[in-house]
């Protein structure tokens, strides 16, 4: 056991397992917020008019997220199978050549199909990331390790918007392919997790998905660790990617971008997710670090919400606000890690992951059903008042996992 006087060396969070982990979660984010970005120009181009585009702009997201959500599925279970680095080689793979297709793109049709193979690829790169950095960094620098790779990744965010600035959309999608490529290099040098080949040579089940379900112990953690995760996905999904029509609502005479309010929306995240893993570790705790940083999210959406908003600067502004307050995405994927055993962990993970991206599957299509009967504002505080009392609740009666030991199975 370490001496309280001895430091702890930070070598381990700079070897070459997480500098990939953080590099491909880069490319994840870049490639998944394309979308996002780009997504009123590049329709405004294939012929669509300002209300086809909110609906079939919408669509084609959900097909991205439902791609996501099959994806954390069918890559999880692989994980658990086959082994982390099957997944982080499969995975890019698949999301670099259809992000490289949609720059190629003419019809909306082709391009929702293009984007839900994106979201079937994009959906291994972060919970295998987040897999194999919790297996193997030691306990006391796993938070510290989960946030570097959730940091460096969500830059790509930043990345997107700016290379959307400079390039015209569809070669953005291109950069973004070929970036993915370019990772595989870095791939070939990585190690498999030393737990997993321990338990692959047992005869022990792996990547069994209905096992979650099995049990109402198992069942309730998992439904916990995607409860908790709720109120990031509500702020991206929701306020952030659909920032044009709220500020409309509130009456701002500057037209709002929704490219610069998910650019600003992850520039916060990014802090976030720095300041949420130190906050874990000082804390000793994941579930007050979380509960902090939900807290401060439920207080910037109410701000967000209330109508009061006057100028773009300000809009922007609670962007930022709540893209911090959300920056605590590596510190629940990482309760989730440390909630399940070897042989599920990649597929809980992987899974809890890309569910609660897929949650703008109900999210998205409930809010454009409400809109036209109670308001743009009011649908959108409907949705969060679920997200937050689900979240809430969640966070409430989850397990602390904070230096738990990973070495065992369900």
């Amino acid at each position: 056991m370490t001496s309280a006087t001895t430091p702890t060396s930070l070598r381990p969070l700079f070897a070459l397992p997480v500098i990939v982990a953080a590099l491909g979660y880069f490319v994840d984010v870049y490639d998944l917020l394309l979308f996002n970005i780009v997504r009123v120009p590049s329709l405004k181009e294939l012929g669509l008019s300002e209300a086809d585009i909110s609906v079939i702009g919408g669509r084609i997201l959900n097909f991205q997220q439902a791609g996501l959500l099959l994806g954390g599925i069918l890559w999880g279970i692989l994980g658990d199978k086959r082994g982390r680095l099957s997944v982080l080689f499969g995975s890019i793979i698949t999301y670099s050549l259809a992000n490289l297709a949609c720059g190629f793109v003419h019809d909306p049709q082709l391009y929702a199909i293009l984007r839900f193979v994106a979201g079937l690829g994009l959906a291994g790169e972060l919970g295998a990331g987040i897999t194999l950095v919790s297996e193997i960094l030691p306990p006391n620098l796993r938070g510290y390790g989960s946030s570097l790779v959730a940091s460096v990744g969500l830059l790509g965010a930043v990345v997107a918007y700016f290379t959307v600035s400079l390039f015209d959309w569809r070669t953005t999608y291109f950069i973004g392919g070929g970036l993915g490529l370019g990772l595989l290099v870095l791939r070939v040098s990585v190690l498999e997790s030393g737990m997993f080949k321990r338990v692959q040579g047992t005869n022990v089940t792996r990547g069994n998905f209905w096992a979650l379900f099995q049990g109402r112990e198992r069942l309730f953690r998992y439904l916990r660790c995607m409860g908790i995760s709720l109120p990031t996905y509500l702020v991206i999904g929701i306020l952030a990617t659909f920032g044009n029509e709220f500020g409309k609502a509130l009456g701002i005479d500057e037209a709002i971008q929704p490219g610069r309010c998910v650019m600003f929306t992850y520039v916060g995240t990014v802090i976030g997710d720095l300041v949420s893993g130190i906050l874990s570790q000082w804390l000793r705790s994941r579930r007050k670090a979380i509960g902090l940083m939900m807290g401060l999210t439920f207080v910037f959406v109410i701000v967000y919400l209330s109508g009061g908003i006057t100028s773009a600067s300000t809009f922007y502004g609670i962007c930022l606000a709540m893209g911090f307050g959300i920056g605590y995405i590596a510190m629940f994927l990482t309760i989730t890690a440390e909630s399940f055993g070897t042989n599920l962990r990649a597929t809980a993970t992987t899974s809890v992951a890309n569910n609660v991206r897929a949650t703008t599957l109900l999210t998205i299509p409930a809010f454009q059903a409400m809109k036209p009967v109670i308001g743009v504002l009011e649908a959108g505080a409907v949705i969060a008042f679920v997200c937050f009392a689900l979240g809430f609740w969640s966070l409430a009666t989850i397990e602390e996992t904070f230096g738990k030991e990973l070495d065992y199975t369900e």
